[in-house]
């Protein structure tokens, strides 16, 4: 313990600070079955529980990474749990969205695109990890990302609010992010193979 008190160390406060953005991490694993369970009541109240929920959520997806980013704080871990955590949230919300009671919904084939192109790109990721093969993010793919993430705000609404259908929007955003998702993972697969067909070619 230190003349202020404090049992904390430089090197334990160091340890604290490299483990934050896993942490946050954590955290966002941790808010996927609070909002399966709220988003099993299909009253509007659950909603926008929900919504806040999955907007903190989201709020800690940016943080991680930028506190990774910016003070050298990128550990394996962190590379595992991170798009790990994001794929479990989206997934998890528009499931329970799809199976909810609230009508209209998130037709079948829809989720099946965005799942579908998610296992995709998980699996090639995996592929050019083991080989060495980093290929920089897509402009495309950030794209679908923002937009992804609206449409599942307003999935989340679902309801009319100030003479705005939430669930309208959500699905609009929605279908222009499917379309977008899969045309990144097209691009990513075309520089994956690229690159690996020049390494071994």
């Amino acid at each position: 313990m230190d003349a202020t008190g404090s049992s904390s160390t430089p090197a334990t406060t160091l340890a604290t600070y490299r483990n934050l953005p896993n942490l946050l991490t954590l955290l966002r694993i941790a808010a996927i079955p609070v909002l399966v369970w709220l988003l099993r009541d299909p009253a509007p109240r659950a909603g926008v529980v929900a919504f806040v929920v999955y907007f903190l959520a989201s709020i800690t997806d940016f943080l991680d990474g930028y506190l990774a980013r910016r003070y050298g704080l990128v550990t394996p871990l962190g590379k595992l749990l991170d798009p790990l955590a994001d794929k479990l949230l989206v997934v998890s919300a528009l499931v329970m969205i799809a199976v909810s009671d609230r009508t209209p919904t998130v037709p079948g084939w829809l989720l099946v695109i965005v799942i579908g192109r998610e296992i995709a790109i998980t699996g090639l990721r995996s592929i050019a990890a083991a080989e060495g093969v980093i290929v920089a993010a897509e402009a495309t793919g950030k794209f679908k990302m923002i937009l992804q993430t609206i449409a599942v705000h307003a999935l989340i609404l679902h309801y009319t609010y100030y003479g705005v259908s939430f669930h309208s929007v959500g699905m609009i955003l929605l279908l222009v992010s499917a379309v977008a998702g899969v045309w990144s993972a097209v691009e990513y697969h075309v520089a994956v193979f690229h690159e690996l067909s020049r390494r071994h070619g």
